[in-house]
């Protein structure tokens, strides 16, 4: 079942095959065998949330996922180590990790963390990327195992920061502060993205993260 109408995501000024959306920026980046992958991650996921939004997450089976994106079961976990991962996970994260090596070398992490996570949900075109991330976020909001895989297992966002802060810090920065900094930011992102579904995906999404973002660096300054 899709979300009413009126709790859909707002449109933006994008369209799906917009120049410069985060969608073809991935894309672009790839090469062919890659390309290839991406395409077979994007159909399992497309086929996974029509067989939710039809059957229920429980009535959905790994094989049905398979069957119906046309590939083996196998061939699904080697994408997808658990059902719950194909809300968890997505292509961003090279494309974030460039965009904030791009930014300037003396801008407060945060700051640079916010202008590209901002701006990347800013270019999502509302009729492909944002109602396919409502959808993921809705279930991870209403499914028990997928909200307990998304609260404790933000691993791989948060290891991508870490790294990230790790690259631009100082060589005596403390490994603490900095796994404490990438925790918070990457928590950021999750309770955004939960508060973003639990209340209908009415909200602007950019405005709910730039304004999240906003209030990590005000503490920091406390």
């Amino acid at each position: 079942m899709t979300a009413p109408r009126s709790a859909r995501p707002r449109p933006s000024d994008s369209s799906p095959g917009a120049p410069g959306s985060p969608e073809e920026l991935v894309e672009a980046s790839l090469s062919l065998r890659e390309r290839k992958k991406l395409k077979t991650r994007q159909a399992l996921r497309r086929e996974a949330l029509r067989l939710f939004a039809e059957q229920g997450w429980e009535a959905t089976t790994v094989d049905q996922i398979a069957a119906a994106a046309e590939v083996s079961p196998s061939t699904f976990f080697r994408y997808f180590p658990v059902k719950e991962d194909l809300l968890l996970t997505d292509e961003y994260d090279p494309l974030v990790a460039d965009a904030i090596r791009a930014r300037p070398a003396g801008e407060p992490f945060l700051t640079s963390a916010r202008e590209v996570l901002v701006g990347l949900v800013r270019r999502m075109p509302a009729e492909h990327e944002r109602t396919e991330l409502y959808e993921r976020m809705r279930l991870a909001a209403s499914v028990p195992s997928v909200r307990v895989r998304m609260l404790e297992g933000s691993g791989r966002p948060r290891g991508t920061l870490l790294d990230l802060l790790t690259e631009r810090a100082a060589p005596d920065a403390s490994p603490l502060e900095l796994r404490v900094t990438a925790a918070a930011i990457s928590a950021a992102l999750t309770e955004t993205s939960l508060y973003w579904a639990d209340r209908g995906g009415r909200d602007d999404l950019a405005d709910l993260l730039d304004q999240a973002l906003r209030h990590l660096q005000e503490l920091g300054t406390r």
